[in-house]
């Protein structure tokens, strides 16, 4: 790749940083399809955040991702805010508009283009998904944005069981056509009885990633069945317990790697205009590309 005095610069911002992807994955992008981009990483903790990104819009930076711990902080620092991004709460992808900050979150959408790339429609279904973070967050507000008919939210009733409450609230309000309703998670009679009626189940929560790899939030197997969908928005393994289990039991699947490129890839249509040619960054990412996630 050259740089030029005419290259344009995207970057991630936010803490750690080091461990991330998104370089590999976009300067492959750009010098695969010849466009004149370059991407970096920054290290910025969450209290230099405006700082930081008074910076780059100074130096004209074309667009940047905004990974943890600096997204909501990034938020409050746009001009404009997507109606996704707003109901969320935060931020992951800003477009400087020749001057103007457009703020976009992906997260969800990187969900929904996930499953439709795997033959699974979410308009007009029932999901039931289980999480209270910032994944649960953006899948939940997208899902109803994209048409989702029911969800049935699962949360554990901690200190984040707030937000759960909130995202809820704003689902009722702002997409009253989605139907919505807050469960605790600790009720497994319930969240059984929700998973059958549904067509989709998502695990939005850590269980699945290490330290918790070999573990499922699902104990009793006879849940999956066949028409049942199943996403998981753990990527670091790739396989989960969670998706092993319900693929053997002829579950439609769904990875957190899915999730990983595609939102990425909305986020390059976003600076770009210009379609990421998917396939061939999900090979790379399998085939060992450092695993980071830009959101």
């Amino acid at each position: 790749m050259d740089i030029s005095g005419y290259t344009q610069l995207l970057c991630l911002i936010g803490s750690p940083v080091g461990h991330s992807g998104s370089p590999a994955m976009y300067n492959y992008c750009f010098e695969k399809q010849g466009m004149d981009y370059a991407y970096l990483a920054f290290d910025i903790k969450k209290e230099e955040t405006a700082e930081a990104i008074r910076a780059l819009k100074l130096l004209h930076v074309k667009g940047f991702n905004v990974t943890m711990p600096c997204k909501t902080a990034a938020k409050d620092c746009c001009d404009e805010l997507s109606q996704a991004a707003e109901l969320i709460g935060a931020v992951n992808t800003v477009v400087n508009d020749q001057g103007r900050l457009v703020g976009h979150n992906t997260d969800g959408l990187g969900w929904v283009q996930g499953c439709r790339a795997n033959g699974i429609e979410i308009k007009g279904k029932k999901m039931t998904i289980a999480g209270s973070g910032g994944a649960a967050t953006a899948i939940t507000i997208t899902s109803a944005l994209e048409g989702i008919r029911e969800m049935s939210v699962f949360a554990m009733k901690d200190s984040f069981y707030s937000n759960a409450e909130a995202t809820v609230e704003k689902i009722r309000s702002h997409v009253p056509g989605c139907r919505v309703n807050l469960y605790d998670l600790s009720d497994k009679a319930k969240f059984y009885e929700e998973i059958g009626d549904s067509e989709l189940f998502t695990n939005a929560t850590r269980v699945g990633m290490k330290p918790l790899d070999g573990e499922s939030l699902i104990g009793d197997l006879h849940v999956f069945r066949k028409g049942l969908a199943v996403s998981d928005v753990v990527y670091n393994p790739q396989m989960t317990k969670l998706l092993a289990d319900a693929r053997a039991a002829g579950c439609r699947i769904v990875t957190g790697l899915d999730m990983l490129v595609w939102q990425g890839a909305e986020a390059f249509r976003l600076y770009t205009g210009q379609e990421m040619p998917v396939a061939e960054v999900m090979e790379g990412v399998k085939g060992g590309w450092k695993h980071g996630k830009n959101s």
